[in-house]
């Protein structure tokens, strides 16, 4: 059936009239009369009631123009959602963020992001650096934001985040008044860290083992803000990225750099290779790669 056909028919059961179809779509009346007959034979079936004085449709005309006014209206709403996709008018992004990621930086991310594409949906889904890679490489998740080390055979990938961790400490502790610390001083502390499915325990016990030795974890949790409430009563010490000191109780905790080593703590977004990026994701990646974030 040939959309075109299908349009001359409704345009001539609308007027009633093959004369004045036949002006409203600017053809001969001939050539319309003909197109119709086509249609007519292509279906099968009698469409209009050219009997009469006045052409009348057939039954089998009236479900051909009720079912082809829906058609045609589907595809004007298949053309205008195509057009406001392109011209980023609609879209929705799924991103994966471990959840220390998204309480530091992606509010301002969306109200910036939203500020210039208010109908683009943002859905945000908070899980470790694996689940997050495992999601973008089944296609659940258009992006994921990970820490380093990433496939770059298996990712794309966009620089976010360049900065460093620190060690975080009561304000009692007698490390608290330092102005920095070396990773091999805190081997007698007692640790808080996330649980052993987040990304950022192995990253912290691997340091710990690069400086000689295996860290005593008392306490594991999910939550950035447990680990922190957990320093603020003294129950032990932990590793965040140094942004965190602005989030934190600054008289109760107290945030010292590491160094010799310093401990790099690298971001990246990614997103699957050869996979199709909508418009709305194109977009959103030239956003955050204008501005990647290097505190």
């Amino acid at each position: 059936m040939d959309i075109r056909h299908l349009t001359y028919f409704i345009e001539v059961a609308k007027y009633k009239s093959f004369t004045k179809a036949s002006k409203s779509l600017h053809l001969s009346q001939s050539t319309l009369s003909k197109v119709v007959k086509g249609f007519e034979e292509e279906l099968n079936v009698e469409l209009i009631d050219r009997s009469a004085k006045k052409i009348e449709l057939t039954e089998a005309g009236e479900i051909v123009l009720e079912q082809g006014e829906m058609i045609i209206e589907s595809l004007n709403d298949l053309s205008t959602h195509l057009y406001d996709l392109l011209n980023l008018k609609k879209g929705k992004i799924k991103i994966g963020i471990p959840p220390i990621i998204g309480f530091l930086f992606f509010p301002k991310i969306i109200k910036g992001f939203n500020n210039l594409y208010p109908d683009i949906k943002i859905k945000i889904f908070e899980d470790d650096s694996k689940k997050v890679k495992q999601g973008v490489k089944e296609g659940i998740l258009d992006l994921g934001v990970v820490i380093l080390p990433v496939d770059e055979k298996e990712f794309d990938v966009i620089p976010f985040v360049h900065d460093e961790l620190s060690l975080f400490v009561h304000c009692s502790h007698p490390l608290a008044q330092r102005e920095q610390v070396e990773m091999k001083e805190l081997q007698n502390e007692t640790f808080i860290l996330f649980k052993r499915d987040f990304g950022f325990h192995e990253l912290i016990i691997q340091e710990c083992l690069q400086a000689g030795f295996r860290p005593k974890v008392a306490y594991e949790s999910t939550e950035w803000d447990f680990i922190s409430g957990m320093i603020g009563e003294n129950l032990g010490i932990s590793i965040f990225p140094k942004p965190i000191a602005k989030k934190v109780d600054q008289v109760l905790i107290k945030a010292i750099p590491i160094v010799n080593p310093s401990i790099p703590w690298d971001l990246k977004f990614i997103s699957k290779k050869k996979k199709y990026a909508s418009p709305a994701v194109r977009e959103f990646m030239k956003f955050v790669s204008a501005d990647p974030i290097y505190s």
